[in-house]
């Protein structure tokens, strides 16, 4: 069986790139798979046996999202090999991952998200965090990971920001509303004084809150205000960046507070203006 140097390739994207362990993991696993079902030494692999692989994961029914990624970090594996001069031609550069249509995200009314928000009972201690953790979520757009990480050092009140550490490990800076700063700083003052290296949301025992935690929050609160959909903290950002659209932000603005690297990950957003102008169309259209 070949051998790939796997280990070698992982750690450049630790160190050079600046992946989460977390996408480490998957990339060892898809690069495994491959390296299994591989029928030769890696510098013979031509185009076609790549595409035999893509056949052979749909033969296996994967979804198109699996296989899409599993031939992308093949993709990206011949291309540190070419860069490294183990091999002369990237074979998988040219095989094209399976398209798949884009599955508009879930998100909340301006309705639902008011009485989600209101939801929790601000007069108890855990109450009060939930109703900041909620404000911030829908404030700021970002991640769960992201919010589980956060530090007090991280939080400026006064000038109105957050920074937050995103995938890749990559910082940016991110605009607080006024009702998240009243309730987050609220928390904190319930919290009581801190190091600046302490966690910002902490559970019952002032211990970091884990992302099991957010999600049975969230759909405590949801239950609460009479939301009957699936969401999870995802949905937050999700409407967070819904709601900036359908109100005209434009869509690098909304890229920069999401932190998405590729604008065509935030174009998914633009489904609300369009469905907004297809209501207009067919209103005021004579012929529509």
């Amino acid at each position: 069986m070949p051998q790939i140097p796997i280990d070698c390739f992982l750690d450049y994207l630790s160190v050079e790139r600046g992946l989460s362990p977390n996408t480490l993991i998957s990339y060892r696993m898809d690069l495994k798979q491959f390296e299994k079902w591989l029928p030769c030494d890696i510098s013979e692999v031509s185009t076609s046996l790549i595409g035999e692989y893509a056949s052979f994961l749909k033969s296996k029914g994967l979804s198109i999202s699996s296989i899409s990624r599993k031939l992308s970090a093949t993709r990206m594996f011949y291309r540190f090999l070419l860069a490294e001069g183990v091999v002369l031609e990237n074979p998988a550069q040219d095989v094209f991952s399976p398209r798949r249509g884009r599955k508009i995200p879930a998100y909340l009314s301006l309705k639902e998200v008011g009485n989600l928000l209101n939801a929790p009972p601000i007069n108890s201690k855990l109450g009060l965090r939930d109703k900041a953790f909620l404000e911030c979520l829908y404030a700021t757009g970002i991640r769960i990971s992201e919010l589980v990480g956060l530090k007090r050092r991280d939080l400026n009140f006064t000038s109105g920001w957050l920074k937050v550490k995103g995938k890749g490990s990559r910082e940016r800076m991110v605009p607080l509303g006024r009702e998240a700063i009243k309730w987050m700083s609220r928390y904190l003052r319930e919290k009581g004084e801190e190091s600046r290296d302490s966690p910002f949301f902490c559970n019952r025992y002032g211990e970091i809150i884990s992302r099991q935690a957010c999600w049975k929050i969230v759909k405590k609160y949801a239950r609460k205000a009479g939301i009957n959909k699936v969401i999870s903290p995802h949905t937050l950002r999700h409407s967070f960046a819904t709601h900036l659209i359908s109100r005209d932000a434009d869509l690098r603005s909304v890229q920069e507070l999401l932190g998405h690297v590729n604008i065509s990950t935030t174009q998914i957003y633009t489904h609300i203006t369009q469905e907004r102008l297809r209501k207009v169309y067919k209103k005021f259209h004579p012929r529509a």
